[in-house]
């Protein structure tokens, strides 16, 4: 797919994503479908390829600990021994630590204006800028950085907007105007916006390094996720130190606002497997990338103006290899062993989608509707299960019971489910 900066027919300049083909014999020209459906050739320099935006492993930063753990990392004491740590001092700033004649010097990272710095000459984007920087040279330091401490466990990850810029992601905020606020998102405001005349949803960035390195983080994981029920990102403005991300707009909401205000009088059965159908889709393409979500919910999934069900909000979304540590996870959603030992995967994301069936089919009540949520896991781990709700197809809840199975193992996978329902799909009227 690429992204195609032209017109053609008598509509006016605009920006489309499209479809394309090179089967033209001219090789400056290409076929290109419209969101319209109208197709026709436009100029091959129009075109933009885009490609996926690579996440920077962080084999040398600790995370929080405190300055006695570092320095009983860093043996023996060579010169040029080094890791990083967050400030225990400066809440959201970072701490160097580099052995030098066999003493440990620690250099505060300072966090300004979306930089990091330490000596406010000399600015970075991100860690990992800044180690490669002192790698190459020591810049005022004791010494060059030469060798890290790798963590143990799970690794944290930079990315930087050069990396958005050269995988053509990187929109001209000129292009950009913005609206009213739309909702709040994990990081900052979500505003209604109009990238040159279309209607946009634009993720806002509160002011924090921490946040901002998750942030890009989510936006590379969406560059590399194309499927037609997940909420597509268009690109990312840096205006520093504002960062934005923009993905297509949603004109009808979250499905657990729609479920509410519109409730049992307007939306159909038909409707409601249309909803299961499409997150399921976009949640078994997810599965076939091993991409775990961690934040599956009504509220994470948003409907279009065709009522289309499209799965959003990748905050938490990561390889199911990796560990968060410290996340508030909304505990009616996440499944028992997601709680209690971190273990994340396409499994517990079943057990989430089990949660969701439940709110599409109880229109959008909240999980767990008579139990205090302090007793929830514990009821859970004792078998307690929810009733299906009223009129809930008997087959519904049957997945919503297969998902909830304590052993993850023997959960469902998504593209199984997704055969039951669209065979469900078809037989239903109303």
């Amino acid at each position: 797919t690429l992204l195609c900066v032209g017109d053609f027919g008598d509509e006016p300049r605009k920006e489309l994503a499209i479809r394309y083909s090179s089967d033209s014999t001219d090789p400056n020209w290409y076929r290109a479908r419209r969101s319209d459906g109208q197709e026709g050739m436009i100029p091959a320099n129009y075109v933009q390829k885009r490609s996926e935006v690579k996440l920077n492993a962080m084999p040398w930063f600790h995370g929080k600990i405190v300055r006695e753990l570092a320095e009983e990392l860093l043996h023996p004491r060579q010169d040029g021994l080094f890791l990083v740590r967050e400030s225990t001092n400066y809440p959201g700033d970072y701490t160097l630590c580099v052995c030098f004649n066999q003493k440990v010097e620690h250099y505060r990272v300072i966090y300004k204006d979306n930089k990091l710095t330490i000596d406010e000459e000399e600015f970075f984007e991100n860690l990992t800028q800044l180690v490669e920087h002192y790698e190459k040279d020591a810049d005022g330091l004791c010494t060059q950085l030469k060798r890290s401490v790798p963590k143990k466990g799970s690794l944290d990850f930079s990315v930087d907007s050069k990396a958005f810029e050269m995988a053509g992601w990187v929109i001209n905020k000129s292009d950009l105007k913005l609206g009213e606020v739309i909702g709040k998102g994990e990081f900052g405001d979500v505003v209604l916006g109009n990238l040159r005349g279309q209607k946009v949803a634009v993720k806002t960035l509160k002011d924090s390094s921490k946040a901002a390195q998750q942030f890009l983080a989510e936006a590379s994981v969406m560059t590399s996720l194309r499927h037609p029920n997940l909420v597509q990102m268009i690109g990312v403005v840096f205006d520093w130190p504002s960062v934005y991300l923009v993905t297509e707009f949603m004109g009808k909401g979250s499905l657990v606002d729609y479920l509410r205000s519109r409730g049992r009088l307007h939306v159909t059965k038909k409707d409601q497997i249309n909803f299961a159908c499409d997150t399921c889709a976009a949640m078994a393409y997810l599965e076939s990338k091993k991409v775990v979500h961690r934040d599956l919910a009504a509220r994470n999934v948003l409907i279009s103006d065709e009522a289309t069900a499209k799965v959003s909000d990748f905050g938490l979304a990561r390889d199911e290899s990796f560990n968060q540590e410290g996340g508030k996870f909304p505990i009616k959603w996440t499944a028992p062993e997601a709680l209690r030992h971190s273990k994340f995967s396409n499994k517990s994301d079943m057990w989430s989608f089990g949660i969701l069936l439940w709110e599409i089919y109880s229109f959008g009540r909240v999980p767990y509707p008579r139990i205090p949520l302090a007793d929830v896991v514990q009821h859970v781990e004792k078998g307690y299960r929810m009733e299906a709700p009223e009129g809930c197809p008997p087959e519904v809840y049957e997945i919503m019971r297969k998902a909830w199975d304590l052993q993850p193992e023997l959960r469902p996978t998504f593209s199984d489910v997704l055969k039951s329902l669209e065979h469900l799909r078809t037989s239903t009227t109303g």
